[in-house]
């Protein structure tokens, strides 16, 4: 399901899901995507096998909620620190790096992306979902997080490049995590 740009957070149509994390070493996480046939870019490779990649030894649930760049209020498109910032005064959180993987392990009928790179390139691919999380190094040359993507009926994990000046489309979609006392 796609999103309009119509209303701004908390009053718009958006998409919230709770997920499972926790309870698996790397290891074993990295082996349950391949048990998917989940594909991963060598960006998501990077962000997977760094030091600061950790996974919780505890299970716990966190409450996500999928919008537009246009949903915060940007109709002309916004920087990563400007989407972070009006999320954060809206309610929303940064998600831990680890969500990348269990909610690409959970979200396995996302609706096919456009296969069409050219046209959108230095830009998040057409049926993308990138999840907002802190952003690991400030090295421009390092993924600074994850996104999901189905192409050609393969589910992707991938990682992503992007500087402080980039600017995300309107109907860029992105998934943060509700705050504590604000989960449904």
């Amino acid at each position: 399901m796609r999103i309009s740009n119509e209303g701004t957070y908390p009053d718009c149509l958006n998409i919230t899901r709770t997920v499972e994390l926790g309870g698996l070493t790397k290891e074993q996480l990295i082996q349950k995507l391949q048990e998917y046939s989940i594909l991963i870019n060598e960006y998501g490779k990077r962000l997977l096998t760094n030091e600061k990649f950790t996974t919780s030894d505890i299970k716990y649930r966190l409450h996500t909620v999928e919008l537009t760049v246009g949903n915060l209020g940007f109709l002309e498109g916004a920087t990563t620190a400007q989407i972070f910032k009006k999320a954060s005064e809206l309610g929303l959180e940064l998600c831990p790096l680890e969500l990348g993987p269990y909610l690409r392990l959970k979200y396995l009928d996302q609706s096919e992306g456009d296969s069409r790179t050219s046209i959108q390139q230095h830009q998040a691919p057409t049926g993308s979902i990138t999840i907002a999380t802190a952003i690991l190094t400030e090295d421009d040359d390092f993924p600074k997080g994850f996104y999901l993507r189905r192409i050609n009926g393969e589910l992707w994990l991938r990682g992503y490049i992007a500087d402080d000046l980039h600017v995300w489309d309107p109907y860029d979609h992105f998934i943060f995590c509700l705050k504590k006392g604000l989960n449904k």
